[in-house]
């Protein structure tokens, strides 16, 4: 793979390729912006935006858990948002075709149509702290970081818990795969992966690497962005690391993408964007 990066200041933190653009939230600046040069000023510099999604409604979509907002922005440039209480991090497009968050601070996740409808639904588990969501098999999973577990709701809210095998391991990514669910442990440096029957699989990673964001690839396999590794690397379908890219000392790697030619972007809170290409 050849690797280029795309110097881009105020501490890139999620991304995505969406509309023929590759977009980042800059989460200490109340910023998004894309690597063609677009800059999108949300008013709001407390606003941290964080986990970027793509729409279904030609927009970008993204949680701003500084001011409990969920902040749009179309293909076309214009900037709105939604109101909703609870520090909304992790983000997703569910399987209604809605978005769907995680509310840190209210153990509980949100939905919100397009047309800025929203709802809440309770977890049933007090200060489990939830992290990133993700859609599989019809239903929405996602960590839960202080609970030690990956929850599971049904688009009508009912919930699932599932336990992980090692203590204190402190999910924090998670994406849909062919055949399950990839997640991150990042304090005991780990990837798992549970099926739709709630088996939990998990594979060592290098020691004290913290594995935070995960995509999963079509193959059955995940790269994973490694915060204290300073690194990309990939699992295969089995668990086996494969691949791994170092990104530069302390470059901070967080959220990642893979775009439509199979190209691997991940943000670097140091400031700017990498792109491996294969």
């Amino acid at each position: 793979m050849s690797v280029s990066e795309f110097a881009v200041d105020g501490a890139p933190y999620g991304v995505v390729a969406a509309g023929g653009e590759v977009w980042t939230t800059l989460v200490h600046t109340g910023l998004v912006a894309t690597v063609s040069g677009r800059i999108f000023d949300l008013d709001a510099p407390q606003s941290r935006p964080s986990v970027i999604v793509d729409g279904p409604d030609d927009a970008v979509w993204f949680t701003r858990n500084g001011d409990d907002r969920i902040g749009r922005i179309g293909y076309d440039g214009v900037v709105s948002a939604v109101e909703l209480a609870g520090a909304p991090y992790g983000l997703c497009v569910g399987p209604d075709g809605a978005l769907w968050c995680t509310l840190m601070s209210t153990d509980a996740i949100g939905r919100i149509t397009v047309d800025g409808h929203v709802s809440t639904y309770p977890i049933g588990t007090t200060g489990a702290f939830p992290g990133m969501i993700t859609a599989y098999a019809g239903d929405l999973w996602f960590t839960l970081n202080q609970a030690n577990a990956i929850g599971r709701m049904t688009t009508s809210g009912e919930v699932t818990t599932y336990p992980l095998p090692t203590p204190a391991a402190g999910p924090v990514g998670i994406s849909a795969g062919p055949d399950g669910v990839w997640f991150t442990e990042l304090l005991v440096s780990r990837a798992g992966r549970i099926t739709v029957d709630g088996k939990i699989e998990e594979f060592a990673l290098p020691a004290d690497s913290k594995p935070h964001a995960a995509a999963a690839t079509p193959d059955g396999g995940c790269w994973l962005t490694l915060w204290a590794g300073s690194a990309l690397t990939r699992l295969d379908a089995d668990g086996n690391i494969t691949d791994e890219f170092p990104l530069g000392k302390d470059s901070e790697p967080h959220g990642l993408t893979l775009d439509a030619d199979n190209s691997i972007w991940v943000a670097l809170e140091t400031g700017s964007l990498a792109q491996l290409r294969p």
